[in-house]
C-alpha cells in the first residue's frame, strides 16, 4: 500500500486539472475544500473530495437536469485550513456568480463561520467533513446540512465499543479548535452517561503544533492505557510522531484515531509499535446506489484519471462529497419545478456579498427537509429538529496490521443500520498492540514493574523458616499464605517483587502509614481494610474474608455442681410434678381401692403406699408390677402416661442442652461478657495501633483506652497463658491456627463478630489498581485463594484431647446424679435393715447369750446361725 501512495504522490507533482469549465451557467454550487498541495501526503483526501464534487456537477449535466431551465454549473473554493479563507471565498463567488448552495466547508472551525453567514442570506450549506456536534442544532444553523454523521452519534457508537471490550476508561487528546473540544465534550457527555471514565483531556495546540504540558509524563502516569485521539489528518501524524519518539505507542497503549492518515509516512523501524492502531470513521451503508456511484467513478477517470486510486481506495470522505453534492442538486431541481410559478432563484443582488439575500428561503428548506435520495453512502434524509441525516448513518473500524513488508489499515468491524459492532467479514482478525490476539485490559500492565512489597510477621500468613541450602548454610525462608498468594500473582502480572519483612514491634497501623511514606509500594498482609485506612490509602479488591474473635485460656478448675440434673426444670416444675404425682395416687386409691386384688387385702397405709408406687412407676414410664382393673383407673393411668412421655422428652432436651452449655462454658461466654464488662477492661489485651483497637474503642470501651497495651502480636498468646490477661480480640482465621497448631491451652469463645476483609494496602490513584484486581478476582474464581485457606488454615497438631473434651460430657458434670443414686442406694438398704430389724435383734440377743454361757459350739446356736443367714 505504501509503495502506492509513494508513486500516486510522486505523480501528483506532475498532475494538471483538466475538468471542464462549468461556469458559464446561472446556476452555480460552490464546493469548499482544503487547499490541495503536491508538497502534502495528505492532500489525497481533499483532492478526492474535489474530483466527487465534479463528477457529481458533470453528471447532472449529463442526466439533463436543469433548474431554471439552466444546467448547473460548480466552482472552487480553497479555505486553506482557515475560517476567514472559508468565508472569503464563499463571499467573493457570490458577488461574481449566482451561488445557490454551498458544498461544504471540509472542517467544523470553518463550518461555523460559512453556516452562519449562510443562514444571513438564505442559501443552503451541505457539508460532507464537518462533525461538530455542536452544529446538530437546526435552532442555531437553520440553513445548514451535512451527510457525514456527527461526533455525538460517533461518540455513542465509541461507547458501545469500549462496552464489548469491557473498557471503562480511556485518555482523550484532541486538538483546540470546535472540531476538537467540541468533539471531546461529546464523548465525555456519552462516557458519564454510561459510567465510563476519562481520566485525562490532552490539549493539542494548532497554533504551537505540539502538545500543551509534558506529553510523556500525562501518559504514563495516566490511570488508562487507552487513546483517544480526537483530531484531523494533519494534526494526528503530527501527534503520532511525537508519541513515536516518546515509545507512547505500542505494547503498553491502545491507540484509536478518529482520522485515517498514510502510514507510509512512518520510519519502517516504527512498523511494530503501530501495529493494532484502530480507526473509527464513518463509512457507506449497505445499500447504496451503485449505478450512481459508477456512473461518478467513469466521469473521474475520464477526466483526471492519474488521480483516481481505484475504487477499494476511494476515501469516504469523497463519497459524501458526492452525496451532498447530489441531494443539493436533486432538491433545487425538486424546488423549482414544484414552485415553477415564482422565480424560484431570484435574489436580491449587491456588491457587497453580506447584502446579498435569496427570496423564498422557508420553500427551498421545506424542500430540503422532505426530500429522500438513495446516495452512494446510503439513504439520504433530513428533517427539520436537527441538521444530522436520518438514514444511512454507518461507521467503520479499520485496525494497523502487518503484511508482507509492510503495514496497512484493515477493516475489521463495521457497524451498520443500528445493528451493532459486527466482524467486517467472517476472517476479520483484530491485531492488538504487542500483535497479539487478546484484546487490552485498557489499564496499566504490571509485567516488569519492580514492587517493594512490605510484609508483616503473622502466622499463619508471613511466618519464617530456618532452612540449609546445598552448601549447608542455614537461611531463613519466608513462608505462609501471603507468600503464597504474592508467587501466584507474580506469575500471572509478571511484576518483580522486592520482598520486605518489617520488624517485629512494627504495627498493621505503621504498616499503612508506610505505604504512605513510600516506604513500601505496596503491603500484602492480615491488614484489615477500615474506613480511617481508607482516607490515607487505597486498598485492592479483597482476597480474604475474615471476622473477629474471642480468645481465652482453657479453664482447668472443675466446677461441681451436684443438682446439675435438676435444672432442666425449674423449682415450680417439680413441686407441680411432685404434686401431681401424689395427686394421682390418692385417685388412684381412691378408684382402686375396693376392687383391685393387689390394694383389698392390704391395711389402708399399706394400699396408699402402693398407689404412691403405681403412680411414680406410671409417671417415669416403666409401670408396677400389679395392673389397673377398673376404667377410671386406665383412664388416670392413660393421663399419667401421656405426662410421662411429655415430661420425658422436655427433660431429656433440656437436660442435654445444659450440659452442652456446661462443658463449653469459660469465664466468659463471647464478646458480649466483654462489652457487659464481665471481666476488667484492663484485663483484656488489645493489638495497638490496629483494627482491633478501633473496635475495642468504638464498640466496648467507648473510647477509653483502658485495655490491656500489646504490641507484638505474640504478646496475646504469652500474657494468657501467663494470666497477664483473661481475654483479647483478633481475627478469627489466626486464631484458629495458633489455637490447632501452636497454643493448645488456649481457645476461642463466643460466635464470631464484625465481619471484614483483608486486601492489599495500595497507594492513592495507584497506576495498577485495575490490573491487581482483575487479577485477584480471577485467582478467586479459579479457586485458588480456597486452596490456600485450606492448605493454612485447616490444619491440626495440637493433641485429641481438646477435640474429646468438646464433645463428651465431663464427670463433674453428672457427680450429683450419681451422688442421688448413692443417697437411694442408701435409703434402700437402710428401708431392708428396718424390715428385718427383729431378726436382726433376736440374732444379737443369742449372740450376746453365747457370750455369757461361754458355749462355743452347742449345736443349738449353729442353727440359729444359719436362720438368721437364711433370712439376711
Amino acid at each position: 500500500m505504501w509503495k502506492f501512495y509513494f508513486i500516486f504522490f510522486q505523480f501528483l507533482h506532475f498532475v494538471e486539472s483538466t475538468w471542464p469549465i462549468s461556469s458559464s451557467s446561472n446556476v452555480q454550487i460552490l464546493g469548499l475544500f482544503e487547499t490541495i498541495s503536491n508538497d502534502s501526503e495528505l492532500s489525497f483526501i481533499p483532492r478526492q473530495c474535489h474530483a466527487m464534487f465534479q463528477s457529481a456537477i458533470i453528471l447532472s449535466q449529463r442526466y439533463n437536469i436543469k433548474v431554471n431551465n439552466q444546467s448547473i454549473g460548480g466552482q472552487i473554493g480553497q479555505t486553506k485550513g482557515n475560517s476567514i479563507y472559508a468565508l472569503n471565498d464563499t463571499c467573493r463567488s457570490l458577488t461574481t456568480s449566482n451561488i445557490v448552495g454551498v458544498i461544504g466547508p471540509p472542517y467544523s472551525r470553518e463550518a461555523h463561520v460559512v453556516a452562519a453567514f449562510a443562514e444571513g442570506i438564505n442559501i443552503p450549506v451541505i457539508s460532507y467533513s464537518a462533525t461538530d456536534p455542536t452544529l446538530s442544532d437546526r435552532a442555531t444553523y437553520p440553513s445548514f446540512y451535512r451527510t457525514i454523521p456527527s461526533d455525538g452519534l460517533i461518540a455513542l457508537k465509541i461507547v458501545e465499543l469500549f462496552i464489548r471490550f469491557n473498557w471503562t476508561s480511556c485518555l482523550i487528546i484532541y486538538q483546540n479548535d470546535q472540531f476538537g473540544s467540541n468533539g471531546a465534550d461529546s464523548i465525555s457527555d456519552a462516557f458519564d452517561k454510561n459510567n465510563l471514565t476519562i481520566t485525562d483531556f490532552v490539549v493539542f495546540d494548532m497554533a504551537t503544533a505540539s502538545i500543551r504540558g509534558n506529553f510523556k509524563d500525562t501518559l504514563t502516569h495516566s490511570l488508562s492505557r487507552i487513546v483517544l485521539l480526537w483530531a484531523d489528518e494533519t494534526r494526528t501524524s503530527i501527534i503520532l510522531q511525537t508519541a513515536l519518539l516518546n515509545d507512547l505507542i505500542g505494547p503498553h497503549f491502545l491507540w484509536i484515531l478518529s482520522s485515517n492518515i498514510p502510514l507510509d509516512s512512518f520510519n519502517e523501524t516504527y512498523y511494530d509499535e503501530l501495529i493494532g492502531i484502530l480507526t473509527i470513521t464513518a463509512t457507506v451503508g449497505s445499500r447504496i446506489n451503485t449505478t450512481l456511484l459508477n456512473a461518478a467513478y467513469e466521469i473521474w477517470q475520464e477526466y483526471e484519471p492519474e488521480t483516481f486510486p481505484g475504487t477499494a481506495n476511494v476515501y469516504s470522505h469523497a463519497l459524501f462529497t458526492f452525496d451532498s453534492t447530489w441531494f443539493l442538486i436533486q432538491s433545487l431541481q425538486n424546488y423549482c419545478s414544484v414552485n415553477s410559478n415564482i422565480s424560484c432563484l431570484s435574489r436580491t443582488n449587491a456588491t457587497f456579498c453580506f447584502d446579498i439575500h435569496y427570496d423564498n428561503f422557508d420553500l427551498l428548506m421545506k424542500t430540503l427537509n422532505q426530500m429522500q435520495l438513495l446516495g452512494v453512502t446510503g439513504p439520504i434524509r433530513f428533517d427539520g429538529n436537527v441538521t444530522d441525516r436520518i438514514d444511512g448513518n454507518s461507521f467503520l473500524i479499520k485496525n494497523v496490521q502487518l503484511t508482507a513488508d509492510e503495514i496497512s489499515f484493515v477493516s475489521v468491524l463495521k457497524y451498520i443500520d443500528e445493528n451493532g459492532w459486527q466482524k467486517y467479514d467472517k476472517s476479520s482478525v483484530i491485531i492488538w498492540p504487542n500483535n497479539t490476539l487478546t484484546p487490552p485490559t485498557g489499564f496499566p500492565k504490571l509485567d516488569a514493574v519492580k514492587l517493594r512489597i512490605g510484609l508483616i510477621q503473622s502466622a499463619p500468613f508471613v511466618m519464617t523458616k530456618n532452612v540449609i541450602d546445598a552448601s549447608g548454610k542455614e537461611n531463613v525462608q519466608l513462608v505462609g499464605f501471603i507468600l503464597d498468594f504474592i508467587d501466584r500473582l507474580q506469575t500471572v502480572t509478571g511484576f518483580i517483587p522486592e520482598l520486605v519483612l518489617a520488624p517485629s514491634n512494627t504495627t498493621y497501623g505503621g504498616m499503612v502509614q508506610a505505604v504512605v511514606d513510600n516506604v513500601y509500594d505496596i503491603v500484602i498482609g492480615d491488614v484489615t481494610v477500615t474506613s480511617a485506612r481508607r482516607e490515607i490509602v487505597d486498598f485492592s479488591t479483597p482476597f480474604y474474608d475474615n471476622t473477629f474473635s474471642v480468645i481465652i485460656k482453657k479453664d482447668s478448675t472443675v466446677k461441681l455442681d451436684y443438682f446439675s440434673y435438676l435444672k432442666p426444670f425449674s423449682r415450680n416444675v417439680w413441686l407441680t410434678l411432685l404434686g401431681a404425682w401424689l395427686y394421682a395416687a390418692i385417685i388412684f386409691w381412691i378408684l382402686e381401692r375396693n376392687v383391685n386384688d393387689s390394694l383389698r387385702e392390704k391395711s389402708i397405709m399399706c394400699s396408699i403406699m402402693l398407689s404412691i408406687w403405681y403412680s411414680l412407676c406410671t409417671i417415669f414410664g416403666f409401670g408396677a408390677e400389679f395392673a389397673v382393673q377398673t376404667a377410671a383407673g386406665r383412664v388416670l393411668t392413660f393421663g399419667l402416661y401421656m405426662l410421662s412421655i411429655i415430661l420425658v422428652a422436655t427433660y431429656t432436651a433440656n437436660l442435654a442442652s445444659d450440659l452442652t452449655l456446661l462443658k463449653s462454658q469459660g469465664i466468659i461466654s463471647g464478646v458480649d461478657d466483654l462489652k457487659n464488662g464481665k471481666i476488667p477492661f484492663s484485663r483484656i489485651g488489645i493489638l495497638v495501633n490496629s483494627s482491633f483497637e478501633d473496635y475495642f474503642l468504638r464498640e466496648i470501651s467507648s473510647g477509653s483506652r483502658n485495655y490491656y497495651p500489646l504490641k507484638e502480636q505474640n504478646e496475646i498468646y504469652t500474657n494468657l497463658i501467663e494470666n497477664r490477661i483473661d481475654a483479647s480480640i483478633m481475627d478469627t482465621g489466626i486464631l484458629q491456627y495458633v489455637t490447632n497448631t501452636l497454643y493448645c491451652d488456649l481457645t476461642l469463645v463466643g460466635t464470631t463478630f464484625n465481619p471484614n476483609v483483608y486486601a492489599i494496602v495500595i497507594p492513592k490513584q495507584w497506576l495498577y489498581t485495575r490490573t491487581m484486581d482483575v487479577q485477584i478476582l480471577a485467582l478467586k474464581e479459579a479457586g485458588f485463594l480456597n486452596d490456600l485457606i485450606t492448605k493454612w488454615f485447616q490444619g491440626q497438631t495440637c493433641s485429641d484431647s481438646s477435640s474429646d473434651s468438646s464433645t463428651a460430657i465431663s464427670i463433674s458434670s453428672l457427680a450429683g446424679l450419681f451422688l442421688t443414686f448413692l443417697v437411694i442406694t442408701a435409703l434402700a438398704l437402710l428401708l431392708f435393715l428396718w424390715t428385718k430389724r427383729f431378726t436382726i435383734k433376736d440374732y444379737l440377743r443369742r449372740t450376746e447369750f453365747k457370750k455369757n454361757s461361754n458355749d462355743t459350739s452347742s449345736p443349738s446356736e449353729l442353727k440359729s446361725e444359719s436362720v438368721i443367714t437364711q433370712y439376711l
